[in-house]
């Protein structure tokens, strides 16, 4: 048994949104992931998908893409939501539609913690301040913070890795919010999506303020789930 992560599939079965206008690293990148995922992931295995799954804005137009993820070797797979995941909606109607499309591998991972072992799986969306921030950036923030707390508080006294969507920290821009989170919460490790291309010479890898920051944007990752823990 291992754990996986890894972000922003982009997928587009019922979209007509073909990712391989941002350039030829996304060619083909539906079967890549296939591949990748059969190349390292066993049907035991559990992998943390952060953020950006389905261009499909409502959740009903889903199915061909969760059908997909599903069908990946994986017996749980923990949804992180993404700035561009449109169709979510509240976890009492994701969960009915996992359960009567038969996507039995899904779960979500929001405002709640998954253990593996004993490690706590926490996570959710995160958000950005610009220099210039809005009011409703404000209130995202803070409500993604309440969520991220209530992931970690779930946690107990446990061992906690994050998963967020949203870089917390990359060059030139750190989210204090959040980072204070980690640091008051002792996670150790924290992994995050949603830069793409030329922008992932931007990420932050490495250690700071006591936490180990990881991208594990799906081009990044050459389409391959990153290994986390055995």
């Amino acid at each position: 048994m291992a754990l996986f992560a890894i972000g922003d599939p982009h997928l587009s079965f019922a979209a007509d949104k073909p990712m391989d206008v941002f350039g030829p690293a996304w060619q083909n990148h539906a079967e890549r992931l296939r591949e990748g995922f059969l190349g390292s992931v066993r049907s035991e295995d559990t992998v943390v998908l952060a953020g950006d799954l389905s261009w499909s804005m409502r959740l009903e137009d889903c199915g061909p893409d969760f059908r997909f993820l599903d069908g990946l070797p994986g017996q749980v797979k923990l949804i992180v939501k993404g700035n561009h995941d449109y169709w979510w909606t509240t976890a009492q109607k994701m969960e009915r539609f996992f359960h009567q499309q038969g996507l039995e591998s899904l779960r979500l991972l929001h405002n709640n913690c998954w253990l593996y072992g004993d490690v706590a799986l926490c996570g959710t969306r995160g958000w950005f301040l610009e220099e210039r921030p809005q009011a409703q950036d404000e209130k995202l923030l803070r409500r993604e913070c309440i969520r991220l707390e209530a992931s970690l508080r779930a946690a107990g006294e446990r061992e906690k890795i994050v998963f967020l969507h949203y870089p917390p920290i990359y060059q030139g821009y750190q989210c204090p919010p959040i980072l204070a989170l980690l640091r008051r919460y002792g996670v150790r490790r924290c992994y995050y999506a949603h830069l793409h291309g030329p922008a992932c010479r931007l990420a932050f890898q490495g250690e700071r303020g006591g936490t180990e920051f990881f991208l594990i944007s799906a081009d990044y990752l050459g389409f391959v789930p990153k290994k986390i823990l055995d």
